[in-house]
This record gives structure tokens, C-alpha cells and sequence, in this order.
């Protein structure tokens, strides 16, 4: 059976020039764990082998970018659950996210700084059988972002601050026909893993900085949260258990960290190395965590690479997961059981940024 419907990462630039601020870039957490939180992507670039232009210090930079992955490994807790796949009865999602971000520069330390995510994604269990689609506009976030020093900075170092208003335009109810065990049919909502947003309002505060050490090796960090204040979407999930009837509205997170170095003798390209966690907390920081939810994490090694020409970046690396960990929900306490999510192994993140 084939069930189809349409429906409605930031990207850190160490210092274009040391002036072009890093922008946000929505991506989202590996598998069933997390869906649409904006995530930054580092790429470390070192800021000395940029050109130092001053005319780009007021202007418009776009980021294009695309993330690709497969979840279909079950975990209970950080235990991969091996009969899954012994049984035939995994559930996997393919999931491809896309992103347009806007960064205009108002001066240099203060930007305007937008998200328009969008994503089309297939669940269907082992096997090929019960196959779903869905695909459209996530949730668009809107905010500012501010350096704490005028780059650029004596120390090739410095620290943003950003804060983004979450906005309900993604579909979060998108449905396809469902066959109930009785054999008769049902118009129901696809699982909340695929649904393009999640149609609540919230807001992302986020901290992004490097710093320049020895040798032109240059250490990044970034750390996203994206704090979803409402209790449950509304959306009705039809799952027996008690309390797990509608779809939690949750927090998600992103904190990442590690090294780079440009290429000796290639200008503009440099590689790094760092690590990755990405999930969704069991409680949110504000309001109540009632409803359905797959809280959890996942840890990764993340190398990649960057390359800049004249107005031009491209920014590619590749997240391996290491630890995977389906945390206990809050229903699952209330009815003594720990439901399972499945993870990736792997994401492939790419984007473009053109400065005009």
C-alpha cells in the first residue's frame, strides 16, 4: 500500500573578512528524536585567509542549504534493539531538509537574520510496505544577532549572541489513509517525525564563537535551543497508551564544538573536526511536557570542510553518530514502559552562501 500526501543549519561563517556575521541556519536532529529545531552549522573557516573587504560589511548574505538522512536503527535507552531487524518490522524515514537563511548586515556587529526551512520525507516500515509522504513548509524563524566586539577582533576571536522568533507556519497535521486492524480505513495525521513543522509558536536563543590559537588552527562553538513554550500541538496521534493521544509541543537543542585548519597552499579551503549533540529534553524549560513525545540524543563526530572564493561558500560535513539514547518521556513514567526511536548512522549536511 503507498499513501502519499503534500503538505506544507547558523551556518557559522567565521568572519567573512572578519566582518559578515555568521548566519542561522535551520536544520534538524537525526531520526524520530527531533524534527525542527534550528541548529547552526560551524565551518570554521580561519578568518586571516579571507579577504578583508570592507564594502561587504553592509549587505545581504544567503545561505542555501540541504540536509539528507536515514533513520531506521531502533534504540531503547542507548540499547539498539537487534530483533527489529530480525522481525522485518523496522520503521524507517528518509528525510530531506532544505533551507533558505537571510542574514542582512546593519552594521558591523548587528544583523537581521531569517529561516525558511522546508523538507520532503517517506516512512514506511521494512520492506517497503505502508509507505507515507509528506513534504512542505517548516516553521520560518525571524530575529537578530549581535557580536559582543566590533569584528574585526585583534585576538581573530569573537562571540555571538542571536534570538529568534519561531513562527506556526509549518503543517503539522498532514494525513494519509491508514488501514486499521479491523480492515477498514481511516484518514489519521502521519507520524510527527515527517510532518514539515510542528504549528506552535516559540522562540531559539543561540551563542556561536571562535577563536584563533596556534599555528592558525582555530577552535568554534555553538549552542541552540529552541524552546516551545505550548504544552501539546492538538494533533491527535490515535496511540493507546494513556496520555500519548496527542503530540507533545517540544523543546529541541544543538550544542557543537571542536577545531580547523585551512589547507596549506589551497586559499579559502579549510577542514575541521568537532563533536555534535543534538536531541530533545525529556521536559521542556517552560510550560508542561504532556503528550507524545521521543525524547532523546544523539552524539556525534562531525567532520567536514569549507571552502571560500571571493563572495562564495561552500560548506560541507558529515555528522557520524557515536551515541544514540532514547530517553525515558514523561508518559512513560506514568505507565512504567520506555517506548524506542529510530536513529541514523549518519547525515549529510551541505550548504551555499553568496554575500551581495
Amino acid at each position: 500500500m503507498k499513501i502519499t500526501c503534500k503538505a506544507g543549519t547558523g551556518f557559522f561563517v567565521i568572519a567573512l573578512a572578519a566582518a559578515i556575521s555568521c548566519l542561522q541556519q535551520n536544520a534538524f536532529a537525526q531520526g524520530c528524536v527531533a524534527a525542527h529545531s534550528p541548529q547552526p552549522i560551524i565551518s570554521g573557516l580561519d578568518p586571516t585567509s579571507q579577504p578583508r573587504t570592507t564594502s561587504l560589511l553592509h549587505g545581504l548574505t544567503v545561505t542555501v542549504g540541504y540536509r539528507t538522512y536515514n533513520s531506521y536503527k531502533h534504540y531503547i535507552g542507548t540499547v539498539y534493539q537487534a530483533q527489529r531487524a530480525a522481525l522485518h518490522n523496522q520503521v524507517q524515514n528518509h528525510v530531506d531538509l532544505y533551507d533558505l537563511s537571510l542574514s542582512y548586515q546593519l552594521t558591523p556587529r548587528w544583523s537581521i537574520i531569517g529561516d525558511i526551512p522546508g523538507m520532503t520525507a517517506t516512512r514506511h516500515q521494512q520492506g517497503n510496505v505502508n509507505v507515507y509522504r509528506s513534504g512542505g513548509i517548516g516553521d520560518i524563524l525571524v530575529g537578530a544577532q549581535a557580536w559582543v566586539w566590533r569584528p574585526p577582533t585583534e585576538s581573530h576571536g569573537n562571540i555571538a549572541f542571536s534570538a529568534q522568533l519561531k513562527l506556526p507556519t509549518g503543517i503539522n497535521d498532514a494525513k494519509g489513509t491508514t488501514i486499521l486492524a479491523n480492515g477498514q480505513t481511516q484518514e489519521r495525521p502521519f507520524d510527527e517525525s515527517i510532518q514539515p513543522g510542528d504549528g506552535t509558536w516559540g522562540f531559539a536563543l543561540a551563542t556561536e564563537a571562535y577563536r584563533e590559537f596556534y599555528f592558525h588552527t582555530t577552535g568554534y562553538f555553538s549552542g541552540s535551543w529552541l524552546f516551545s513554550p505550548q504544552d501539546t500541538t492538538g494533533v491527535l496521534t490515535y496511540r493507546p497508551a494513556p496520555g500519548e493521544n496527542v503530540v507533545s509541543a517540544t523543546d529541541q537543542y544543538l550544542w557543537r564544538g571542536g577545531f580547523s585548519h585551512p589547507v596549506p597552499k589551497v586559499r579559502g579551503l579549510a577542514l575541521s573536526i568537532g563533536g555534535r549533540m543534538e536531541g530533545v529534553p525529556v521536559r521542556d524549560a517552560f510550560g508542561s511536557s504532556n503528550g507524545f513525545r521521543r525524547p532523546g540524543y544523539v552524539i556525534s563526530i562531525e567532520p567536514g570542510l569549507a571552502y571560500a572564493r571571493g563572495r562564495n561558500l561552500i560548506n560541507v560535513s558529515g555528522p557520524w553518530a557515536m551515541e544514540r539514547n532514547r530517553k525515558t518521556s514523561v508518559t512513560d513514567y506514568a505507565n512504567h514502559t520506555h517506548g524506542d526511536a529510530a536513529f541514523a548512522d549518519y547525515t549529510v549536511i551541505a550548504s551555499y552562501t553568496y554575500t551581495f
